[in-house]
């Protein structure tokens, strides 16, 4: 298996911009989702659950409807001029912000980019009164877990989704209390 990763040029690792993400930038946004998709859960999930998530919650399609009609912002972590991740909130209705996606590339992992986007997302829940952030993570990415969990996360239940075509979503819910 050939990794097509790039690593980040010097110059990306000295910037870091959070960069909404617009309607004519939402084809970008769904070709990173596929490549980091793959990175996140090949491990964890088989390649046909995850051509089916990605097309059924991040293709264009999808990011358009949720921008459009369901009140989600997303967000390119950008690095230099390079997009290495992104992340998708939206307000629940009940003073809390859901994050519903947060993944950042292999080759940027570790320079302070979910610091930045959590700090990011704290800052709108102050400017937005809201109590909480929330999520829902694989139950078996130990990895994004113990992440959420340094972050002040804690697990507020188990949650299994059947998300069609025999596929389901065995999800942890999260959520961070802020004062």
């Amino acid at each position: 298996m050939e990794d097509n990763t790039t690593l980040p040029s010097k110059e990306a690792k000295n910037t870091l911009e959070i960069v909404p993400v617009d309607a004519p930038s939402i084809g970008t946004l769904a070709a990173l989702a596929e490549q980091v998709w793959h990175e996140c859960f090949a491990r964890l999930l088989s390649r046909e659950q995850i051509e089916y998530m990605l097309a059924r919650f991040q293709s264009e399609e999808a990011l358009t409807r949720q921008m459009q009609s369901e009140g989600y912002a997303y967000y390119f972590l950008r690095c230099g001029r390079e997009n290495a991740g992104y992340f998708g909130i939206r307000e629940d209705g009940e003073g809390r912000l859901f994050l519903s996606k947060l993944y950042i590339l292999r080759a940027f992992r570790g320079q302070g980019l979910s610091s930045a986007a959590f700090g990011f997302m704290e800052g709108e829940c102050r400017r937005r009164a809201l109590k909480a952030i929330w999520l829902t993570v694989n139950r078996h990415n130990e990895t994004a877990i113990q992440v959420y969990l340094h972050r002040g996360f804690v697990v507020r239940e188990e949650k299994v989704a059947d998300i069609g075509r025999g596929f389901v979503m065995d999800d942890f819910i999260m959520e961070k209390a802020l004062s």
